[in-house]
């Protein structure tokens, strides 16, 4: 006499491992990666004029080489001090003929406020690390929101970043622009 083997009934285990797949999908938590959170300009009008050239007392250039090397200014530099030479750059106390053009605008809720025409240049090198473009970057960043926490403080008693009214942040954006521009990274050298 022959035995049967019993067959297990299968036709639900589609449904299970599905529902299994789903539970699973649902409750697991996925790593995000962040990054730097910058806006980036619009698309540049194809119709629109040439900008006028910025002239090189403006440019406030910082390089980081290879080896992740500072110049400032064509200078070697210092990343601790990066954030005050920035900040100095910016600001212009003296009136130094060397250093950006200050021009006055009547800015809403502030009034009468000269404007830095100054331009942060960071340029990379393409073997620079990760650590420092994010160091150097970080620092530059940091200048502008301290001078707009000055700006701010001066104006309106409290720090840039407890301002509610969105008139009043845009009026110390407009007397403090963010005005970093980041050139494609490139073989600067540096061996």
């Amino acid at each position: 006499m022959a035995r049967m083997t019993p067959e297990i009934n299968a036709g639900s285990m589609a449904d299970i491992a599905f529902l299994l797949l789903i539970f699973f999908l649902v409750t697991t938590t996925m790593d995000v990666d962040t990054g730097i959170n910058r806006m980036l300009p619009p698309p540049i009008d194809p119709n629109a004029p040439e900008p006028p050239p910025v002239r090189e007392r403006n440019v406030f250039v910082v390089l980081v080489d290879a080896q992740d090397r500072l110049l400032v200014e064509g200078e070697p530099g210092d990343i601790n001090r990066l954030r005050e030479q920035a900040k100095e750059f910016l600001l212009n106390p003296d009136n130094d003929p060397n250093m950006p053009v200050k021009e006055t605008q009547t800015i809403e809720h502030i009034g009468e406020f000269e404007v830095s025409r100054g331009i942060i240049s960071l340029q990379n090198d393409r073997g620079t690390s990760y650590e420092m473009y994010i160091a150097v970057q970080n620092e530059l960043a940091a200048a502008v929101r301290e001078i707009r926490d000055e700006v701010s403080r001066e104006y309106f008693g409290r720090r840039f970043n407890e301002l509610t009214d969105e008139e009043l942040v845009n009026a110390v954006r407009l007397a403090v622009p963010m005005a970093i521009s980041e050139a494609e990274p490139k073989d600067i050298g540096g061996s």
